[in-house]
């Protein structure tokens, strides 16, 4: 690390050769520069320069250096290009995550509706439970989230954007399939099939048949709202899902009377955390949708 500020200061004196002319184009006093460089090969224990005067001409040390030098700072123009694209206005990076089940219809709608002004805008997807992106965020891999339940700790900002009701999803061939309204309570008795725990579907879905007053018997557990669909079609279990992209040939999707089914749908970020212009321009769209977020 004591190396680093002066490996751009090595470069240049071995591109010119000459001490003066490198410290006229890094406007730095030419006494200053040759004193970096001594102590430059001091720190390295090697000479890296044969002087003549002011005109100096590097060692085979120093063009083996040399090599390395011009990589490491060929590689520190690159990410400061990419920070600096990124971050563009214009056409800068969004790196924004949210849930499988909104994946169908409710991002890509929102992507068109904000490229509509921001037609350069350049988008990193990630489709993950809420939990996980969450963390993803925490490790700076995400600007902002699309989950639920809507998150509460210290460390985020999140806001209600909507709600999903949720269905009770049964075989077609299901003594309830023939209904169009259901209360929970009278599935009491099925077999589920469910997200696995950690999923915010999963605690949704625990926490309303809590409320019902029982506790759901669990045939499966699955990691995809669409794949619980095809296990519930199968004769598996029943399922408390939101609504499909595309109806499913197979089962029964019933309106929960009792208690209220509905999950919320919100946008976290971290708190503190400073946004380039284009994260900041997404995140005012999205906040402006509230309650027209789903299709």
């Amino acid at each position: 690390m004591a190396l680093t500020p002066r490996l751009a200061q090595f470069a240049a004196v071995a591109r010119h050769e000459h001490v003066t002319r490198a410290a006229q184009e890094l406007g730095v006093p030419q006494s200053t520069l040759s004193r970096a460089m001594v102590r430059l090969e001091e720190d390295l224990g090697v000479a890296l320069f044969a002087r003549r005067g002011r005109t100096v001409a590097l060692t085979p040390a120093g063009r083996t250096f040399l090599r390395s030098v011009e990589r490491a700072l060929a590689e520190v123009d690159r990410a400061a290009e990419s920070v600096r694209a990124d971050a563009d206005p214009a056409a800068g990076r969004v790196s924004f995550g949210f849930l499988h089940t909104l994946g169908t219809e409710t991002v890509p709608g929102l992507i068109r509706g904000f490229r509509a002004d921001h037609p350069r805008v350049r988008f990193q997807l990630v489709q993950n439970y809420g939990e996980a992106m969450i963390e993803r965020m925490r490790a700076g891999g995400l600007d902002l989230c699309l989950t639920s339940p809507v998150p509460d700790a210290p460390d985020l900002v999140a806001r209600r954007l909507d709600e999903q009701r949720l269905r009770l999803v049964v075989p077609d061939d299901h003594r309830l399939a023939g209904r169009r309204r259901v209360r929970l309570a009278e599935a009491a008795s099925e077999l589920f099939v469910t997200l696995e725990p950690g999923y915010g579907l999963r605690r949704i879905t625990d926490a309303l048949c809590a409320e019902a007053g029982f506790t759901p018997r669990i045939a499966f557990e699955g990691e995809e709202a669409e794949t619980l669909r095809g296990l519930v079609a199968a004769g598996l279990g029943v399922a408390l899902l939101p609504p499909p992209a595309v109806p499913r040939p197979g089962v029964a999707e019933l309106t929960v009377t009792a208690p209220r089914a509905v999950r919320e749908i919100g946008v976290a970020w971290l708190d503190g955390h400073p946004d380039t212009p284009p994260a900041a321009a997404f995140k005012k769209f999205l906040l402006s949708r509230r309650g027209q977020l789903l299709p």
